[in-house]
């Protein structure tokens, strides 16, 4: 992403909300910060257009929804965008009980704040990860459910949607880093492939998007997965905690992204 300090006023604006998904948790930097599909996503839209995109990007690790809505939007709002990515609830999923119709409710009122604001929303439908995790079953059909109830939200609100939910080549194990539970790079640039076509512009040729299918991981793989992944995992629900405690957004303001 090519970032320079100014905030001239141009065209499009761009703010991302959500978890880590939208922060860019798996594509991860030599530094040890994370890049993403909407760091991505941003640098398309300048390249597509030629013209420098503000982006500012609120979206922490580990939130649920209710803080999602409660601490990012009105701050994305106040930014004053032309343009705002919404996803959230993929937390919410992995927890028992999920209360799905509160998440539709919360989706869909957010997505009518920003419509009220006279900003553009984009709601975003995460990748499927349920074919490396634990008990996925269970995953995929609140995944199904939701993206099924977001689909019809987008139709009916008349607002874009981008699917990779239902994108059979992000549901490979490929395309998901070691934890499984986060995207890996190629798979961040597929989303943002897929998030660029919603709006719609192509991706940048440069950009890789395909990657060669990888087998089953072994007896030895799923070990050292449920020691170094699960097993941390499940200690922050017993304690309470989460990946995100302590972190702030990446990019709070607006960055400017020229056109590469």
């Amino acid at each position: 992403m090519t970032v320079s300090k100014g905030n001239t006023e141009v065209a499009i604006r761009y703010v991302a909300i959500g978890d880590s998904f939208t922060e860019g948790v798996g594509d991860d930097r030599p530094d040890g910060s994370v890049r993403g599909w909407a760091d991505l996503v941003a640098q398309g839209l300048a390249d597509a257009t030629g013209q420098p995109v503000l982006y500012a990007n609120l979206a922490i690790r580990g939130r649920l929804l209710r803080p999602i809505i409660a601490e990012q939007l009105g701050p994305a709002l106040a930014l004053g965008p032309t343009l705002i990515s919404f996803n959230g609830g993929g937390n919410d999923m992995l927890r028992p009980g999920t209360d799905m119709p509160w998440v539709v409710d919360q989706t869909q009122h957010a997505l009518q704040q920003i419509l009220d604001a006279d900003v553009e929303p984009l709601l975003i439908a995460g990748a499927n990860p349920t074919i490396g995790l634990p008990r996925g079953d269970r995953v995929q059909a609140k995944g199904d459910q939701l993206t099924a109830a977001a689909v019809d939200i987008a139709h009916r609100m008349g607002v874009r949607m981008c699917d990779n939910w239902s994108d059979p080549v992000l549901a490979r194990r490929e395309y998901w880093s070691l934890d499984r539970l986060h995207l890996a790079p190629v798979g961040h640039q597929r989303v943002a492939s897929n998030v660029l076509r919603a709006l719609g512009f192509a991706h940048p040729a440069d950009w890789v998007i395909d990657a060669a299918p990888v087998g089953a991981p072994s007896r030895r793989d799923q070990l050292r997965y449920t020691r170094e992944h699960v097993l941390p995992w499940i200690g922050r629900r017993l304690t309470g905690r989460s990946s995100g405690d302590g972190r702030t957004a990446k990019h709070p303001e607006f960055v400017r992204v020229d056109p590469r």
